[in-house]
């Protein structure tokens, strides 16, 4: 077995050489496409975020490693087809990054307080989907993104022209108006365009009251499995066998223990 020339180094170089090679030289590697290789993206950021959540530093920097990969991996395959490679990523978001941030970036006049850069920030957003040749303010919110988050981010920039609600008591109302359509559902059709309905207003009702709806769902997942994993312990051997009513006992014990907690 030959000893490969190339070793772990935190130059970025070593990186793009490690991706050219798999390309060139791995089964596997070689034949994906952007397709393929999308869905692993949105997992490693999804593994990023969880790592984040946990508090787990330790293990961070291999999945923002991770992550990195997926950015490589898709630069290297289109540098491939010709279309651009791992420099015009980096030269495209630092110019971003320059352009969003006169305050930071040369211009001392520029102001700097959070409403300024708000409006700065819409105004340049504007222009930049103009310049893409997009006409509306929802063109360039990614599509693929969870369906939650989407929500959200529509209605944030449908709120920027005045399409909103004023009140959070009103999202209520509309919450319970929406309720009750899905209840007055007659068929599988018109129940799933009523439970999206119901669930696009609690995003907006989140919105409303400055909460993350991904977060905050994100962490009653978290909250579920914990009181479950505490009903499993319980029963033991009898999980599956036991009541409704039992195991909603432990439930609330499960809850009961945890607002116990300093």
């Amino acid at each position: 077995m030959s000893h490969s020339d190339l070793e772990p180094s935190r130059d970025i170089a070593v990186l793009l050489e490690v991706m050219k090679r798999l390309r060139e030289g791995c089964p596997w590697d070689k034949v994906q496409t952007f397709d393929t290789i999308a869905p692993y993206t949105i997992e490693e950021a999804y593994e990023v975020a969880s790592c984040i959540a946990d508090k787990d530093f330790k293990a961070l920097p291999g999945e923002l490693g991770d992550l990195l990969f997926q950015v490589v991996f898709h630069a290297r395959m289109a540098e491939e087809e010709g279309r651009f490679d791992f420099g015009a990523v980096v030269e495209a978001v630092t110019a971003k990054m320059i352009r969003r941030h006169p305050h930071v970036f040369g211009d001392d006049e520029a102001k700097a307080d959070a409403a300024s850069q708000k409006d700065f920030w819409e105004k340049l957003k504007e222009a930049e989907r103009t310049a893409a040749g997009q006409t509306s303010l929802l063109d360039d919110v990614a599509s693929a993104l969870p369906a939650l988050m989407r929500a959200e981010k529509l209605q944030r920039r449908a709120s920027s022209v005045g399409f909103d609600w004023n009140d959070p008591r009103l999202v209520l109302d509309k919450l319970a108006e929406e309720a009750r359509e899905v209840l007055a559902a007659e068929n599988q059709d018109q129940r799933e365009d009523e439970i999206g309905d119901l669930l696009f207003v609690v995003a907006n009702l989140a919105r409303h009251l400055k909460v993350d709806p991904e977060v905050a769902l994100r962490r009653t997942n978290a909250k579920f499995t914990r009181r479950f994993h505490f009903i499993e312990e319980m029963l033991g051997d009898r999980m599956g066998k036991a009541s409704l009513e039992e195991m909603e006992d432990l439930w609330q014990k499960a809850k009961a223990a945890e607002k116990a907690q300093p």
